[in-house]
């Protein structure tokens, strides 16, 4: 494993390498984890391999390292439990940036999400120079929802769905996004 790019309690966060396919392919593969994003249905390998992956390792160099898309790991034993980012939108300005995380089921119901996403909102706006930070997720999302307002991110707008997440389960209800901005957090 190479340098942690962050450390909780219970969690050290790396950046992904091409030998990380697997991983992605296995968390991608499970329907309860795409359940939001696809509707269950798995991401097929080759374009993990070819896409996917190729673009999250493009992203360290485009952000210096700074922002991106990173493999977690738990410290006591070193399973890997799934990703989070910290990164602007590809043409975005660089002082906003989204915050995510995709996890294995195993890792559902410990905090991890909450651990990190507090620590990674601290970097961001002590470190890095972020002015806000915003995450979205389908409206039925209410676990991911309950994870943002843990944070104080507010909620800021709702988001139609868009046609290729038209068939999964809730869409009909669309989504929402969240922020905060520096400001915001510093009074917490």
């Amino acid at each position: 494993m190479d340098i942690a790019y962050l450390e909780t309690e219970r969690l050290t966060l790396r950046r992904f390498t091409s030998d990380d396919a697997d991983l992605l392919i296995e968390l991608d593969s499970d329907a309860a984890v795409m359940r939001y994003l696809t509707g269950g249905h798995p991401t097929a390998p080759d374009i993990v391999r070819e896409q996917h992956l190729p673009n999250i390792i493009a992203g360290y160099e485009r952000w210096r390292g700074d922002l991106g898309l990173f493999a977690a790991y738990e410290k006591d034993g070193g399973a890997f439990i799934g990703w989070f980012c910290l990164r602007p939108e590809p043409q975005g300005p660089l002082d906003e940036a989204e915050l995510g995380y995709r996890l294995r089921q195993a890792a559902w119901g410990k905090g991890y999400a909450t651990e990190v996403s507090r620590a990674l909102l601290g970097r961001a706006f002590t470190r890095l120079g972020i002015r806000m930070v915003w995450a979205e997720t389908m409206a039925v999302n209410h676990g991911s929802r309950n994870i943002m307002e843990k944070l104080g991110m507010t909620l800021t707008a709702t988001i139609l769905t868009p046609p290729d997440m038209e068939m999964v389960e809730g869409s009909e209800h669309g989504g929402v996004r969240y922020e905060i901005t520096r400001e915001q957090w510093l009074q917490q």
